[in-house]
């Protein structure tokens, strides 16, 4: 029986258009980042497994590729089988994120690093996801970072930064969600919500958008909060924005001060638009402040997003670093991309004869390159059509006949000649 010859579940192959299309516009992304002062950086796609399990990655330590030691013997196998301990027998593990490997990466170069860091990291990510529509075992993650820098500049030039990259991608209509774990902080503390007990409850407010306010409120009751004062408080401030505290005495759980941040923040930032939704939580528990979200009025889910983590780059080094982030969720954005008829300007498909002169046919190509075209040769075929389709469906824009005694025909653009 013939062996399957697909990829993992989770993981995909890309055809050349597609992976021209990708490469792209994470191009894109790179100029953009790059324009705002940010320096690309590369880390290993393995960490040590004490780093991935440090409780620095929350959720996602979870679902983290392990890598198993080697020499494990068999009697040590069915010892971690037994035990349901597999993670003793693992040294390393595959990356689940960009965010805790630029941890490490600061820790072990800070004397080679400027004061403030700004850092760019385009790579894959591997998490053992339940493979779904848009979630994958192997993904890309676009972070930028910036590292030392305590005031909320880095906030306004990570937001803005992720403006000019949605702009270069020609993304409309998107919109960051902006809030502050101290003010989600306050909100528990009104409700009387045990400390304990705070990142469970934020997991359920987390939920809003799937069981609404009562269901919310519901599971909230679980954790000793008044439902019916729960309920009361989210619907007043759900889809509240920035005309929360424009009239009358603002409500006991908003953090003035930290409102006035995030104002500051908003009158800072260019090139976007920014919501305030106190209800945004966040998935990871390692945010200390300022929190973000990528949104887009036709969709469900976010199109990236990030925050301030002051207390992770701490664990690495043993005193604390001011540290913000922001990550564009590449595999949700490009499938909202339109085709680029400008990613590649000038792609000419070169059709020879068998018995051509491989030397004319060199230097052909050698002056069309040097024009800034991508060349590719084909040997002609008896279907000439099918390899104009082909040509066509990979990105190139016009073709030309050379014969046999080296004439060079006329250059004629592809899509025409398909009429």
């Amino acid at each position: 029986m013939a062996s399957s010859v697909t990829p993992p579940r989770g993981m995909r192959d890309f055809l050349p258009a597609d992976k021209a299309r990708r490469e792209h516009a994470l191009g894109s992304i790179r100029q953009a980042y790059r324009a705002h002062g940010f320096d690309e950086i590369e880390t290993p796609v393995m960490e040590d497994a004490a780093y991935l399990h440090a409780g620095l990655g929350g959720d996602n330590e979870k679902l983290a590729f392990a890598v198993m030691r080697r020499g494990i013997t068999d009697e040590a196998l069915a010892a971690a089988a037994a035990s349901g301990d597999a993670l003793s027998l693992a040294d390393l593990g595959l990356r689940f994120d960009l965010t805790v490997p630029l941890a490490r990466f600061y820790a072990s170069h800070r004397a080679d690093l400027p004061a403030v860091f700004r850092a760019i990291q385009v790579a894959p990510v591997w998490r053992a996801e339940r493979p779904q529509k848009g979630r994958f075992r192997q993904f890309m993650q676009c972070d930028i970072d910036i590292i030392g820098e305590a005031g909320m500049l880095a906030e306004v030039e990570l937001i803005s930064a992720t403006a000019s990259a949605i702009d270069a991608l020609g993304l409309v209509g998107c919109r960051i969600r902006v809030n502050d774990r101290r003010i989600l902080a306050r909100l528990l503390d009104t409700w009387a919500v045990p400390a304990e007990l705070h990142e469970r409850a934020l997991i359920t407010i987390d939920k809003l958008d799937k069981i609404g306010v009562s269901g919310v409120a519901e599971e909230l009751a679980g954790l000793g909060v008044d439902a019916a004062s729960a309920a009361e408080t989210l619907g007043s401030i759900q889809n509240a924005g920035w005309h929360l505290a424009d009239e009358g005495e603002p409500p006991a759980w908003l953090d003035l001060d930290v409102y006035d941040e995030l104002l500051a923040i908003r009158a800072a930032v260019t090139g976007i638009e920014l919501d305030f939704d106190p209800t945004l939580v966040r998935g990871m528990g390692y945010y200390t402040g300022t929190i973000f979200e990528i949104s887009h009025p036709e969709l469900g889910y976010s199109l990236g997003g990030g925050g301030r983590y002051d207390g992770m780059i701490g664990r690495f080094l043993g005193s604390e670093v001011p540290a913000c982030g922001f990550s564009i969720g590449f595999e949700r954005i490009i499938d909202l991309l339109a085709d680029d008829d400008d990613a590649v300007t000038d792609a000419v498909l070169v059709i020879h004869e068998k018995n051509a002169s491989p030397a004319e046919l060199m230097a052909l190509k050698q002056r069309l390159v040097a024009e800034g075209a991508r060349v590719r040769l084909a040997g002609r075929t008896k279907n000439t059509r099918a390899l104009l389709e082909r040509a066509l469906a990979d990105g190139f824009s016009r073709y030309a006949f050379v014969a046999a005694d080296g004439e060079i025909g006329p250059f004629r653009p592809l899509g025409s000649s398909l009429d």
